[in-house]
């Protein structure tokens, strides 16, 4: 089952990756793996690896200022909120 706002969220970062400086290139390219990762696999990520990728995302923006970037922070910030528990 994918969950569709990680999905849209890697796909924004796929996106970013393309036209980033080589020295950001790499990490946005592992969040954008792990985060499909988190989309495609049975169990729903916990609140802490989400925030995870959040502050990871957060750090990038900051470096690149990517609009690419920060729409994949909002995908991911909106599919947690729907996640239980915190």
């Amino acid at each position: 089952m994918t969950r569709e706002k990680l999905a849209t969220a890697s796909k924004a970062l796929e996106q970013a990756a393309t036209g980033a400086h080589e020295r950001h290139r790499q990490r946005i390219e592992e969040q954008s793996d792990q985060i499909m990762q988190l989309a495609e696999r049975d169990q729903d990520p916990d609140h802490g690896r989400l925030d995870r990728h959040m502050n990871t995302l957060r750090e990038l923006h900051d470096e690149t200022d990517d609009p690419d970037i920060e729409r994949a922070y909002e995908r991911i910030r909106e599919y947690r909120r729907g996640v239980s528990g915190v």
